[in-house]
Order: C-alpha cells, then sequence, then structure tokens
C-alpha cells in the first residue's frame, strides 16, 4: 500500500461536486481519494498509486495552461490516458458543447468526443455499442444544433418497427398510431433536448420527421440530417435501402446494438453486413462504444459486464 499527497489547482470540477466525482474517479483509478482543501490524498496498491499521481499532475497542467475542466473532461482526460502514451493530454483541449434550445450538451467518455467529432466531418457514421452509451441521444443533439445552425433544413428519425419479443399488431388505430410504441424513444429524445412546443411544431411543419424504416422508401433525402436507429433490427435489403437514400448536403447516423439483435435470424442483420462490406471505406466512419461509455445508471454498466462476460462463456 501506497499513500500520497498532492496539491491540485483550483478546480471547480472536483471542488463543486467532490464526492460524486471523486467517487466516479476513485473507482476507475481502482484507488482511494479524498479531498482536504487543495489537497488530495491518494490511496491504494503501490501499483496503482503512482498512475494516479501521473493523471492529477496532467490535471494541474492542464488547469494552467487556463482550461476549465468539467466533470465529463476529467473522465476522457482519464480515458486519453489509459488508452494512448503518458504524452497524449499535452495538446488536449477540453471539447466545446453543444448549446441547444433547452440544455447544454458535452461529451462524457473518449468515444462519445470521437463520435460527435466523426458526425461533423463525415456524411455517414455508425454508432455501435451497449444501450446507454449515448449513440442515438448525442446523434439528436447534433441533428438539433445542425438545423439550429442551418446546416441542414430538416431531420428524419427512422427505426425498423422489429417486435422485442412482445406482440403489439392488436393495438388499436391506424398504421401511425400502431408503429408509435416503436419511435417512442425517438420522441423521448428529442423532447429532452428541445423544448416541447418548439418541437412539436417542426414535427407540424415537417422539419422533423419520425416515420419507420419502411416510409423511407423511394425516397432522396437532401438536405436532411437523418437518423436510422436499433439498425441491427433491419435486414440486409432495409440497410441498403437506407444507405442509398440519402442526397445532397445530408448526413447519415446509423446506431446499432449488435447484442440485442430482435431478428428471427441474428446473423442476417443488416448492419452486421454493412460493417464488414463498408468498413474500408475512407469516408465512413465507425464508432465502437463500450460498457465505459455507459452513461446511466451506474448499475447498468454493472449489468452490461455481467451480460457480456455470461455470454462469452456460453459462446
Amino acid at each position: 500500500m501506497e499513500k500520497i499527497t498532492l496539491s491540485l489547482a483550483n478546480d471547480p470540477a472536483l471542488s463543486g461536486v467532490v464526492d460524486k466525482t471523486l467517487k466516479k474517479l476513485a473507482l476507475r483509478l481502482g484507488v482511494s481519494l479524498a479531498l482536504r482543501g487543495d489537497q488530495l490524498l491518494i490511496d491504494g496498491d503501490a501499483q496503482r498509486v503512482p498512475f494516479a499521481r501521473h493523471y492529477f499532475e496532467k490535471l494541474n497542467e492542464l488547469q494552467d495552461r487556463g482550461h476549465h475542466m468539467r466533470e465529463e473532461d476529467l473522465l476522457i482526460a482519464l480515458d486519453m490516458l489509459e488508452t494512448g502514451p503518458a504524452t497524449c493530454l499535452d495538446d488536449y483541449s477540453p471539447a466545446e458543447p453543444l448549446n441547444l434550445s433547452r440544455k447544454s450538451v458535452s461529451p462524457k467518455s473518449l468515444n462519445q468526443q470521437a463520435y460527435i467529432q466523426a458526425i461533423k466531418t463525415h456524411d455517414l457514421v455508425f454508432g455501435i455499442g451497449p444501450a446507454g452509451t449515448g449513440k442515438t441521444y448525442l446523434a439528436m443533439a447534433m441533428a438539433l444544433a445542425f438545423l439550429q445552425n442551418k446546416s441542414v433544413s430538416r431531420i428524419i428519425l427512422t427505426r425498423p418497427a422489429v417486435e422485442a419479443g412482445e406482440k403489439l399488431g392488436f393495438l388499436p388505430g391506424d398504421l401511425i398510431q400502431k408503429v408509435n410504441p416503436y419511435l417512442r424513444p425517438l420522441y423521448d429524445a428529442l423532447f429532452d433536448l428541445s423544448q416541447y412546443d418548439q418541437a412539436n411544431r417542426l414535427i407540424e411543419r415537417g422539419v422533423i420527421e419520425i416515420a419507420p424504416l419502411a416510409f423511407m422508401r423511394g425516397r432522396t433525402l437532401n438536405g436532411a440530417f437523418i437518423i436510422l436507429d436499433e439498425a441491427q433490427n433491419t435486414t440486409r435489403e432495409q440497410m441498403k435501402m437506407i444507405l442509398t437514400r440519402t442526397g445532397f448536403d445530408s448526413k447519415l447516423v446509423i446506431t446499432a446494438d449488435v447484442t440485442q439483435i430482435d431478428l428471427p435470424q441474428p446473423g442476417k442483420s443488416g448492419v452486421l453486413h454493412a460493417m464488414k462490406i463498408l468498413a474500408n471505406l475512407p469516408e465512413i466512419s465507425f464508432i465502437r462504444f463500450s460498457d465505459r461509455d455507459v452513461v446511466r445508471h451506474p448499475l447498468v454498466q454493472k449489468i452490461i459486464k455481467a451480460y457480456q462476460k455470461a455470454e462469452a462463456k456460453e459462446a
């Protein structure tokens, strides 16, 4: 065991929400952390403490260079140090938040930051990973930001209407009312990010369109930000169809959780096929999320890990 004490720069991200932030960092670093004024006490295994010390020294350097570090920036910086060289933070600059009508959105992990950057620089982006990693939410935030900046003229939100074990065909109503349960998660993300009345007005005017994937056939979508959600449940034919709908000045973001395929023959998922045949095209970006990127309740991350272990044993 080893104990050390470090002097920290005046960091609001640490001092403002001490318990919450320190607990997250302590869990990731595998050490005990305690803040006493501007003194940080690091206690733990002799093999883990030096890395923790190096991490906080790098944070001090970033503070000295004038960077304001939010909680999400602390976690992204840790991601970078764990996956890159010791000098990887020398040129690091915290990502600018997306300022939307209702709230400000910032990436909370290195993969989320890469995802946002990929959407800015590529016309076709695949976000692949487990539930709760922000794939759909961040895509929606980027779509609203592009609409707000007039980079696109409309938003198209779509997903395949595939039953996840439940039978919804008996539901009353017309076709739109029957498929509405499948599209509800897209509405949830939209209304969380934008003012309710504003979002409804945009939907009524057709600026934001939410529709089942089958409704996309035969269309050419120019000047649109298109999000295909739950793409793991597309067939190969459906995936080819949506990939060829993109017109000029459009962006297409495809999100998928390949561990939750609800098709009768999971191996024939359209997204699995697309990932294989499109992998070498430089114009397409593939961002792969892991359980580390989960931003829901901390228990969700543990549940995902438990399922991954169980599925690995079964395989």
